[in-house]
């Protein structure tokens, strides 16, 4: 018994030994292609373009804009076992980005081990998905940086680069996109704010380059927000050439 897998990697070998090429499996010329079915076989020569594939002539690795990002993330907390999934979402989302840095910012006086147990889980979190990376990726992967400031004085010492909200006050990205393409052609580290139960003190509204609400009528649960605002960045930015 055999399947057409099988074939397919016999005719592949017989063909380099007999034409002496050098196979590419990422970006082929040419692609032979064997089906079996029951009693019969059927033999296939394709142009390489249309064979699928994840990084394909054209495509530019996203990696360059996300490792340019430092997420601002106002922490969870509540019930220990609440604060640590969450923070273990969190920690797996901003790890799948490969952003610059996570940094957990309160604004207030917190509970120390709600806290803690939040920063557990986005260090779990990190781990979890960084160890897949490394197995699965071919390239070098970055474990994220992780830091805890308070909110007001990461804002006082950032004052300069751009920041941006993304609360519901804010503009629809469509009515956005011109100065955040601005704002990312100047910048090479530009803050996510993004808030949890509370949200983002309006404050700091008047100190933000942009606030941005990301989906109108609706409010984001807290580990959805920042893997949401990434994604849409990157494709609005993306659909104007720019990343």
């Amino acid at each position: 018994d055999f399947r057409s897998v099988d074939v397919n990697i016999r005719v592949g070998a017989a063909v380099q030994e007999a034409v002496g090429s050098p196979v590419d499996l990422d970006n082929p010329d040419k692609i032979i292609q064997v089906e079996i079915i029951f009693n019969k076989a059927a033999l296939a020569i394709l142009d390489g373009s249309s064979e699928w594939r994840k990084m394909g002539f054209g495509k530019r690795p996203s990696t360059k804009f996300f490792e340019r990002i430092s997420i601002v993330q106002m922490p969870y907390l509540g019930s220990m076992e609440g604060a640590k999934e969450i923070g273990r979402r969190i920690g797996r989302a901003v790890q799948a980005y490969e952003v610059k840095e996570l940094v957990i910012a309160p604004n207030k006086p917190v509970n120390a081990f709600e806290l803690a147990s939040f920063i557990d889980g986005v260090w779990e979190g990190i781990e979890s998905r960084f160890k897949i990376q490394k197995r699965s990726y071919g390239r070098i992967v970055k474990r994220i940086e992780v830091h805890v400031q308070d909110l007001y004085q990461l804002v006082r010492e950032r004052r300069g680069e751009p920041i941006i909200v993304f609360e519901p006050e804010g503009l629809q990205l469509r009515d956005a996109a011109i100065k955040l393409k601005e704002i990312i052609l100047r910048s090479r580290r530009v803050s996510f704010l993004f808030g949890s139960r509370e949200g983002i003190p309006k404050g700091i509204y008047r100190l933000a380059d942009l606030v941005i609400d990301l989906a109108p009528a609706i409010t984001l649960p807290t580990e959805v927000a920042a893997p949401a605002a990434l994604t849409a960045i990157y494709t609005a930015l993306n659909m104007m050439n720019l990343v």
